[in-house]
């Protein structure tokens, strides 16, 4: 199968490695910067650098951008497709790179579905790529009610054969929401955390706590601001709720409620237990 992979940094540099690996796909690689595409040939990420008349003979496109970009790039390129081809965009925020890709694939003939890869470290670009990024992770895929069974069917197996272990159907705006709490906060907290004076003495102080707090603080901010303003309402609503969470323990602690403490302490180790 013909493939096009559109940005070769962390996510899109390794659905290419992974890819290739399988030794059936012949994969182009589009990237603005010349030297990764250069880097993604000799390593054999790509096949060849993917142009722009090379599209039209994708049966799948792969949108690996930030959001911003990605959206950029859909309207310069709708037109340019395959008719009856499938574009799966990798953005960590859905309802509208989908509401765009939905209503372009309509009006060019192509199909569309939003997809989402959970799997990253700290490090970002195609230097960090590798073709085991995907191992036994979850794949969303938000595509529209209308989309055709056997069309998703593909889609799922695709993203199976790349190493993901588990394939979860969404809609865009039920991704946002659950996102929002499973991903975009936990960045909200850890760079929240971090900016305690205290946490520049830690040394000798800290174990595997401050370590499993601050991970995911080392981000790229240029991405995580767009995914934060693009999910605002259900981030800042989880936002809320963690904040009442807080003063909740801090009026335990603070005034010394031992028991009522215990107690607290005791439903949040439930409540890990039955929902892990």
């Amino acid at each position: 199968m013909k493939i096009a992979i559109v940005g070769l940094g962390l996510i899109g540099g390794s659905l290419a490695k992974a890819a290739k690996q399988l030794g059936e796909h012949h994969v182009y690689g589009l990237d603005i910067n010349a030297s990764v595409i250069l880097r993604a040939k000799l390593l054999q990420a790509i096949d060849e650098e993917g142009q722009s008349d090379d599209l039209r003979h994708c049966e799948l496109v792969i949108l690996a951008l930030h959001p911003l970009a990605a959206e950029a790039w859909l309207r310069e390129n709708a037109d340019k497709l395959r008719p009856g081809g499938l574009l799966v965009d990798c953005c960590g925020t859905k309802r509208r790179i989908c509401e765009l890709g939905f209503a372009l694939a309509e009006r060019h003939g192509f199909h569309f579905i939003g997809g989402h890869p959970m799997a990253g470290i700290e490090r970002s670009g195609f230097e960090a790529s590798s073709g085991a990024l995907f191992k036994q992770a979850a794949m969303i895929l938000t595509p529209e009610g209308k989309c055709p069974i056997e069309l998703l069917e593909f889609a799922k197996k695709f993203f199976l054969s790349l190493g993901f272990g588990r394939i979860t159907i969404s809609t865009a705006s039920e991704h946002d929401r659950i996102i929002a709490l499973t991903s975009q906060l936990a960045h909200v907290v850890s760079s929240s955390y971090l900016r305690s004076p205290t946490a520049a003495e830690h040394k000798g102080y800290s174990a595997g706590s401050f370590r499993d707090m601050t991970r995911v603080a080392q981000l790229h901010e240029g991405m995580w601001t767009e995914l934060f303003l693009q999910n605002s309402d259900f981030l800042c609503a989880e936002i809320e709720l963690l904040i009442g969470n807080l003063r909740r323990f801090q009026e335990l602690i603070g005034e010394q409620q031992e028991a009522e403490l215990r107690e607290h302490l005791k439903e949040g180790r439930l409540l890990k237990e039955k929902i892990l």
